[in-house]
């Protein structure tokens, strides 16, 4: 029996990662791949209410020390309601973000010691780890240029908040190259796609499932 396997994609607004998390859910879909995609923060009903204060709650000034614990207390409940659960039924499960975007975007950007964030997202998530997390790297620049809608109050921060997410994200993926790695996403839809799926296919060939070769 093929292994369940639990994979994360995050990076820099704009970078294009919900897409490519959206395109790569209907391709497992298409090889009859049990898969289960959820959002942090969000994915809960719990969940969606942390989600629309932490980043549309323009009445509420919150400490950035409130902010990751209620980022923190979403994904609590996302991996109890959703993540464990398709786990534990054999499945593939693919978020959009996970604890790494706590410990970049309050940490390294923030002002919070990162490894302090690490500590309390074990405990919030009982200890659950990515076996691989995407971790999709452009210019801020870039970024922003490719965002299509009104920023939220994480995107509507300054320039230099945006560049010191692009380090720590590339600082932490360098920590952990095993099972953290970096998909450039400056290339066109196709292009990095592909990059995903090869990265993927290659952990869940390890897994006991069967993918094609090529992705």
């Amino acid at each position: 029996m093929p292994r369940p396997a639990f994979i994360s994609f995050d990076g820099l607004d704009g970078t294009g990662k919900s897409t490519q998390l959206g395109l790569l859910v209907d391709w497992l879909g298409s090889l009859k791949i049990p898969v289960t995609a959820c959002v942090d923060p969000g994915g809960t009903a719990l969940g969606q209410q942390l989600r629309q204060l932490l980043l549309f709650g323009r009445d509420h000034a919150i400490a950035t020390t409130t902010e990751a614990f209620l980022f923190m207390a979403s994904r609590a409940q996302l991996v109890a309601e959703v993540v464990r659960p398709a786990l534990e039924r054999g499945e593939v499960v693919v978020s959009d973000r996970f604890l790494l975007a706590n410990v970049v975007y309050q940490g390294h950007a923030g002002g919070m010691n990162p490894k302090d964030l690490w500590a309390v997202g074990r405990v919030a998530t009982g200890g659950l780890d990515p076996d691989l997390t995407l971790v999709f790297d452009a210019d801020p620049a870039v970024a922003l240029a490719r965002r299509t809608r009104a920023a939220d109050r994480v995107e509507a921060r300054d320039a230099e908040f945006h560049q010191a997410v692009r380090r720590g994200f590339t600082y932490e993926a360098g920590m952990r190259p095993g099972p953290c790695q970096i998909i450039d996403a400056a290339p066109d839809l196709a292009v990095v796609q592909q990059a995903v799926r090869q990265k993927v296919a290659r952990l869940l060939t390890d897994f006991g499932w069967t993918v094609p070769a090529e992705g």
